[in-house]
């Protein structure tokens, strides 16, 4: 009988371990300059800095002088009692609750007519003129935050105010010096306008680099299948750029408990019955003009945690809509 030329005729052979490769000077320097001098310099401007934010926490320091008692978390237990503290946490949450969701929606709509919201026939293009439109959502980002809201004060300006000027112009008379700023039920939304205003036009062009991206074929199949733009942006765009989407979720969720410099700019003091004040503005205060830094401190704990806790919603929920996606698939 003649053996096949396929089957082995000798006892299969042990795999062989793979040799590691030796640390040759290249690889050291390699390591040393990318991973171990970030990882440093992350740990002694982040991380450090923090753990120092937690020990004053936990103590009385007045930020002026070295002594300094140790109070467990007593500070936290004055957090909880404050009810200023209190109403600019809620405004905090407010804020991250509503400007990530309308600034991404925003973007993402504009991102999508100006890549592939086009005509229905002929190659997957964006509306005429999509370039134009790119470089004017995107001018205000040009502009420093600082600048953005003391523009907009003007505007809403109940006595020399543009935005007021415009309405009463066509006739609503109801707006003459009206205070937008000044007035709880205006205060926080014009507040919010501001921000997305400013941040739009950044998150569209990283959407429209996202969607650039997103091979043409699949808009083909899916214009050939009958689905219109609404239903290929939802079923196709969106699910390939999810990634995107968390990122900039996160990042203005960040901004959002953070928005000092637009809230310091557009109501330095907090807008009318607190209605507009933020953490950051509340522990600048206790720490600057109290010269309480170790209540301050327990403010930017707080802060941090409302950071890490918004990040690990987002992280979870992109998760299971993934996961869903994916089922759907299989």
């Amino acid at each position: 009988m003649i053996e096949s030329p396929l089957v082995p005729t000798t006892d299969t052979e042990k795999p062989r371990k793979k040799s590691r490769r030796p640390w040759t000077f290249d690889r050291i320097s390699f390591v040393l300059v990318f991973l171990v001098l970030p990882l440093a310099l992350f740990l002694v401007f982040v991380v450090w800095p923090f753990i120092q934010a937690f020990w004053y926490s936990l103590t009385d320091w007045s930020g002026f002088t070295p002594d300094m008692n140790f109070v467990g978390l007593e500070n936290y237990q004055k957090l909880l009692d404050d009810n200023i503290f209190m109403t600019s946490l809620r405004n905090n949450i407010y804020l991250a609750i509503v400007v990530p969701f309308v600034t991404v929606v925003l973007a993402f709509a504009l991102a999508t007519m100006i890549t592939v919201g086009g005509s229905s026939y002929g190659a997957t293009r964006g509306l005429k003129g999509s370039s134009f439109y790119r470089v004017i959502s995107f001018f205000p980002y040009t502009i420093p935050a600082i600048v953005i809201g003391l523009i907009w004060a003007q505007m809403f300006d109940p006595s020399n105010g543009l935005i007021n000027g415009v309405l009463t112009g066509i006739g609503l008379d109801g707006f003459e010096s009206f205070p937008w700023l000044g007035d709880t039920r205006t205060a926080m939304p014009v507040s919010m306008f501001v921000i997305i205003w400013g941040f739009v036009g950044f998150y569209m062009v990283l959407f429209v680099a996202a969607i650039k991206s997103v091979p043409g074929e699949l808009y083909d199949a899916a214009r050939i299948d009958g689905a219109g733009r609404l239903r290929t942006a939802f079923s196709v765009t969106l699910p390939l750029i999810r990634d995107n989407v968390q990122t900039a979720y996160i990042y203005l969720g960040i901004l959002a408990l953070d928005a000092f410099v637009y809230m310091a700019a557009l109501n330095p003091g907090g807008g009318p019955e607190n209605s507009t004040l933020v953490m950051p503005q509340r522990l600048l205060v206790t720490a600057f003009e109290k010269g309480q830094f170790g209540l301050a401190s327990a403010m930017g704990v707080v802060m941090a945690i409302a950071t890490l806790v918004f990040a690990a919603i987002v992280f979870t929920v992109n998760r299971l809509l993934g996961g869903r996606q994916e089922g759907v698939r299989r």
